[in-house]
């Protein structure tokens, strides 16, 4: 990508961790053996690999335990597994006007079987206020799902505060982690979540088609598989296995993806989430103070670096985001996402709905200079 320039990690991380391609490459050219299936050497070596990439999983989110860890091909697929597993007729639910269309349509679905929710609005810049979920909480609560962190402008949930409040009043606590994963401490025992789905390829930075959740005892034991199959265990017996993770992974699993993810989480152990983090908001500090010096530019969400990741949406007085976010790329060889990002209701609740914005999203690999380019690009686009 001579000359581009990638600010869509927001939807997917690029360029992967170095070594992503090479073991995603040597495990199809030199043996890719199914696990839980073939009674020989390779087959073993793989598996090995995999219990590898749960242990790594389980201490990166402090889990009790790597049986905790369960794959599946993404986050959307782990919360329809949680929202169409756990929840029954007569069950409420709380969420965040914040959320993505991978928790909200599934909700909209099971509205047909009886269940209800609530969702807690936030401000201008996206805060939720713990006491405002507390306040949605009735006698038939028995959840509530929230992400982490906006994929629109940023903000940062205040997990560890709603998961106290979970625990109080024994609710599950499941937590979309998209943004945060990789990026920022996610600790499911100390922020008392319950459910906690994850995927490959963002902060992760493995390749796509990859996710999973991690599930706390408490809840497996009342959570149902969504999805029913072959195992490799148990085999005479029509029903799911029991046990944790076979449980809930039926069918072949996306080797290639996983020991893509290995390397990913290999790569993050030695750079440290600490150093990670540091430089996005870096670049994201950057970008900030200089699009402030544009007329006409609205920064959505916290103008500042307080409680926020790297992810930076804008939006254009009397532009066409859409039309200034082609001309970026075309042009200026800037490539960023326009639109509602899959979260039209986290844009009705700041303010941007039709239109949406134009979201920039930085990764540890983008440089200063780049973020120069863009503002200068913006200002060349913008007339001034």
């Amino acid at each position: 990508m001579e000359n581009k320039i990638y600010f869509d990690n927001g939807s997917t991380s690029f360029p992967k961790a170095p070594g992503v391609a090479q073991a995603v490459a040597s495990l199809l050219e030199n043996g890719a053996f199914n696990i839980n299936r073939g009674s020989y050497e390779g087959a073993y070596e793989v598996a090995d690999k995999v219990l590898d990439t749960r242990e790594k999983l389980a201490a990166l989110f402090h889990a009790e335990s790597s049986r905790q860890v369960v794959f599946t091909p993404g986050i959307t697929y782990s919360l329809n597994y949680f929202i169409k597993g756990f929840l029954r007729s007569g069950d409420h639910v709380i969420v965040s006007s914040m959320e993505h269309n991978a928790v909200m349509r599934p909700l909209k679905q099971m509205e047909e079987q009886g269940v209800t929710y609530s969702a807690v609005y936030t401000d201008e810049e996206g805060n939720v206020l713990p006491g405002d979920v507390e306040r949605e909480i009735k006698a038939n609560t028995r959840a509530v799902i929230m992400l982490h962190a906006s994929n629109v402008c940023g903000t940062i949930v205040p997990i560890q505060e709603t998961g106290r409040i979970c625990k109080k009043y024994g609710l599950y606590f499941a937590v979309d982690s998209a943004q945060t994963a990789g990026t920022i401490e996610v600790d499911m025992q100390q922020m008392n979540i319950d459910f906690l789905a994850f995927t490959g390829h963002k902060g992760l930075l493995g390749p796509q088609g990859i996710g999973g959740f991690l599930i706390s005892d408490r809840l497996n034991e009342n959570m149902v598989p969504y999805i029913a199959g072959g195992t490799g265990s148990q085999s005479d017996s029509l029903y799911m296995p029991g046990q944790l993770p076979d449980k809930y992974e039926s069918g072949t699993m996306n080797l290639p993806g996983i020991i893509g993810l290995h390397a990913a989480l290999s790569y993050i152990e030695k750079q440290g989430l600490s150093n990670i983090h540091r430089k996005k908001m870096e670049l994201a500090g950057a970008f900030l103070e200089q699009v402030k010096q544009l007329p006409g530019v609205k920064i959505i969400g916290r103008k500042d670096l307080k409680e926020r990741v790297a992810v930076v949406s804008l939006d254009f007085d009397g532009q066409d985001n859409a039309v200034l976010a082609f001309r970026l790329e075309q042009e200026y060889g800037i490539m960023t996402r326009v639109g509602l990002h899959c979260a039209p209701m986290a844009h009705k609740s700041l303010h941007t709905y039709p239109q949406g914005t134009v979201r920039f999203a930085f990764s540890a690999d983008n440089k200063y200079e780049e973020i120069e380019r863009c503002t200068a690009a913006l200002r060349e686009l913008l007339s001034i």
